[in-house]
């Protein structure tokens, strides 16, 4: 019928843009090239529906539906200039339907109950005229599509009920006939598309919607976890380069300075900087390793480092001359149950830490003093130094002096995000005792000094990243 071919001409111009790529094809081909130029310019295709709309609605009003044979015949019924004027309003305000729905609605229906009722009032009702609802079924329609679900079934069910009682009144005899009925199909059938047409454009903007946004949570994921990465390498690097490299530095400055006078000590030196540099070279070269393999690492030869082998560290340190005393009664009892891995990682790194700094801002011949308390939720580490060591590349140096420079320099390596001249080593282990849900106090003692105190806390929390040797 006339109508079913406007509402399907309506509809594909109406119709939200499918995505490239989809089963019917519109981003590829002839087909697909019109559809984006119509897209590009609606109100253009608002023109040509309104243009076919007319065309429908003057062959429906000179088509004789039942001829004397029973079939529809076409120019049966003449056209009086009363017809072409109300069909040429009632799909000329069509143009405007996009701009203004509902008062294209409003004029639409108002011009077919005017025409039948005109029709009526010339003579015996006639259905010539029930075509003109055409105009009102496509405003209906565009109003449904356009407004959300209560507006349209409040101006869907006014619509149909207006429409329909005024063919039965003024329209084709008896009441009930077909032409009236089609009345009350077209426009509901309208109202119906309409809202059908609207809630697939929804849903079709909520799946974009979700699919957009999951890619922003994936990238930001994915930055956010680079950047995790990043630091946690660079974390690992510094402990395990600091630590040796600092060594190597000590005994160097020791050997260079015992070179002349007792080249025996210079020589030992010499055999703890060799031992020291390949330490340092055997765990580049592990951490570059797993950092050069393209799928899951492989298992690790040896554990990771832990309180276990606390004494062998404290051993490297003690043989670069810094004097070390540990007090750690949770270590000699057996009774205790294992740290997890994370935590022993943890407390092992922090005193490898702290010694560091002890040993690299102090000298050698300072005394450090490790404490490791273990309670039933905490395990405490502090490492106390008193500040009062000797750099063996310069030993004139007058005590104030290095405790000046010491200072300095621990306040560079406090500050987050130091500059070129301050450390990271602090800044790893507040990172590290973070991770493990603990925290982290350093400062200068009052007598002179530093003191580092690591609290961390032995529940079977989830930590925040992976840590690893």
């Amino acid at each position: 019928m006339p109508a079913a071919n406007a509402v399907r001409t309506m509809d594909s111009a109406s119709s939200p843009p499918p995505t490239p790529g989809s089963p019917d094809g519109s981003g590829y081909g002839r087909l697909g090239e019109v559809r984006r130029r119509l897209r590009d310019h609606p109100y253009v295709v608002d023109a040509l529906v309104a243009a076919a709309a007319f065309v429908l609605v003057l062959i429906g009003a000179a088509t004789e539906p039942r001829g004397p044979d029973g079939e529809p015949h076409f120019g049966q019924r003449e056209l009086n200039t009363q017809t072409v004027v109300l069909a040429l309003l009632s799909c000329g305000v069509l143009a405007l339907r996009r701009r203004a729905p509902l008062p294209v609605l409003c004029l639409t229906s108002l011009i077919c109950v005017i025409g039948l009722a005109l029709e009526t009032g010339n003579g015996a009702p006639s259905d010539r005229r029930a075509p003109l609802v055409l105009g009102a079924v496509i405003a209906l329609y565009t109003v449904s599509n356009s407004t959300n679900r209560r507006t349209s079934w409040r101006i869907g069910a006014v619509t149909v009920v207006v429409l329909t009682a005024a063919g039965m009144l003024f329209g084709a005899r008896p009441w009930y006939a077909q032409e009236n009925l089609g009345i009350f199909a077209w426009t509901g059938m309208a109202a119906a598309v309409g809202e059908a047409v609207r809630n697939r454009r929804a849903v079709v903007d909520a799946i974009r919607e979700r699919a957009e946004r999951a890619e922003r949570t994936r990238e930001e994921e994915a930055r956010r976890r680079v950047a995790e990465e990043r630091l946690r390498i660079a974390r690992e690097l510094h402990d395990v380069v600091a630590h040796h490299i600092a060594l190597v530095n000590v005994q160097a400055g020791v050997a260079s300075h015992v070179m002349d006078r007792r080249p025996d000590q210079a020589k030992q030196a010499l055999a703890h900087v060799r031992e020291a540099s390949r330490h340092a070279l055997g765990e580049l070269q592990t951490t570059v390793g797993l950092l050069r393999q393209s799928g899951e690492s492989a298992a690790p030869t040896e554990p990771a480092p832990g309180l276990g082998v606390l004494d062998e560290l404290l051993d490297g340190f003690r043989r670069a001359g810094l004097h070390v005393e540990l007090d750690a009664p949770a270590l000699a009892a057996g009774e205790a149950p294992p740290l997890s891995s994370a935590v022993d990682l943890t407390a092992y790194r922090v005193v490898q830490e702290a010694l560091t700094n002890v040993q690299k801002h102090v000298g050698t011949g300072a005394r450090a003093e490790v404490r490791i308390r273990r309670g039933r939720r905490a395990l405490e580490i502090t490492v106390l130094d008193d500040g009062a060591g000797t750099d063996g590349s310069a030993p004139e140096e007058s005590t104030a002096g290095r405790a000046d420079r010491a200072d300095r320099a621990d306040g560079a390596d406090r500050a987050d995000g130091a500059e070129a001249h301050g450390g990271h080593g602090l800044v790893g282990m507040r990172e590290r005792a973070a991770a493990l849900h603990g925290h982290c106090e350093t400062g200068p003692l009052p007598g002179g000094g530093f003191r580092v105190y690591v609290r961390l806390p032995l529940e079977p929390s989830p930590p925040r990243k992976e840590l690893s040797a």
